[in-house]
């Protein structure tokens, strides 16, 4: 359903919530709604700072894919927190699809008809999406795209390479982990259909094909991104692949530390070399603590695009991409990056 933030009128928010609540979540999504983000969390180095600079009396909707990661639960708190700032005197409103691409579709044209006057959007999936993006652009309502792009032609898409990303782990795997020796990868996938899930792999096997031969992807499979699920794939995989030593590299942190803990649980630490996306805090701490071997960092672009939503509420152009940067975070370094992931 879309939750409304910051001077909402109470019957427009109740006409929204009975439009979103019409169409039917996964059971297994989570409900609760976003809490305040923590105020002293670490800002991104390239976002200027709020100008204060009023918006009026305009509307910037956001729409979550899904909100029931802490990835996620945090970048819709970033939103929250700094588009107030970014845009004083402007309503937010937020919504969670819940990992529904349906449930996302009309929460878009919802805004539409609001309408807001600009869009953030984490879309669920890059083609399921990409018509009710386009129908948001067709409105004339400009379209920030937040970490993971969709198939249309947006207003500014924000977010770090995750091409890079895929390629950067493929090359730790092969070099730093395996040596230049060779060895078996199991891949942990996020969600099917996501921009990022399909670079993530893609860039992976890419590399691997053009540099090093010698490391074979055993079983590549899905988990959604969600530690939970990573935890019941890793347990599957200890009773497939029961001898043996193997790289787990997994699409993000949470899956990651899933893995962690059905890898400890059987007392086999010393086959699993677990790799990490995000640069998520517990992570960071795992690396710390020798369970996880390495993580990219993956910044949520929340604030950034509060300030993009400024500056078109200013009447600025955007640059079509803004590429964010991502750190590797490992053994040698970790000392460096604890107390800054979320």
């Amino acid at each position: 359903m879309i939750l409304a933030r910051h001077r909402i009128a109470a019957a427009f928010v109740a006409a929204l919530m009975v439009g979103a609540c019409t169409t039917a979540a996964p059971t297994a999504a989570p409900t609760q709604p976003p809490t305040q983000a923590p105020t002293d969390a670490p800002e991104p180095t390239d976002a200027q700072e709020p100008t204060g600079a009023p918006s009026g009396d305009a509307v910037i909707g956001f729409s979550q894919a899904n909100g029931g990661d802490e990835w996620r639960i945090n970048q819709t708190q970033q939103v929250e927190e700094w588009c107030p700032e970014y845009n004083p005197g402007a309503e937010v409103l937020v919504s969670d699809a819940q990992g529904d691409d349906n449930t996302q579709s009309t929460h878009i044209d919802e805004f539409v008809a609001r309408p807001v006057d600009v869009l953030l959007l984490t879309p669920n999936t890059a083609d399921l999406i990409a018509p009710a993006a386009q129908r948001a652009l067709d409105a004339e309502i400009p379209v920030i795209t937040l970490d993971r792009s969709v198939n249309a032609e947006v207003t500014q898409h924000i977010g770090a390479d995750n091409k890079l990303i895929g390629r950067t782990a493929a090359e730790y795997v092969s070099q730093t982990i395996l040596g230049g020796q060779g060895g078996q990868v199991l891949e942990m996938q996020g969600t099917q259909g996501a921009s990022a899930t399909i670079d993530r792999h893609d860039e992976f096997v890419a590399w691997l094909e053009e540099n090093d031969t010698s490391v074979e992807i055993v079983t590549s499979q899905d988990a959604d991104y969600k530690r939970e699920e990573g935890l019941v794939l890793m347990n599957d995989w200890l009773q497939a692949y029961p001898d043996g030593d193997y790289v787990v590299y997994t699409h993000n942190d949470a899956m990651a530390l899933g893995a962690v803990e059905a890898i400890e649980t059987a007392g086999q630490q010393d086959r699993f070399k677990v790799v990490g996306i995000d640069g998520q805090e517990e992570a960071i701490q795992a690396i710390a603590d020798g369970k996880i071997v390495v993580t990219f960092t993956y910044d949520r672009a929340g604030k950034e695009a509060c300030e993009s939503a400024s500056k078109l509420l200013a009447g600025e152009e955007l640059d079509p991409v803004w590429t964010l940067p991502t750190n590797t975070i490992d053994a040698a370094n970790v000392e460096e990056f604890l107390g800054t992931g979320f």
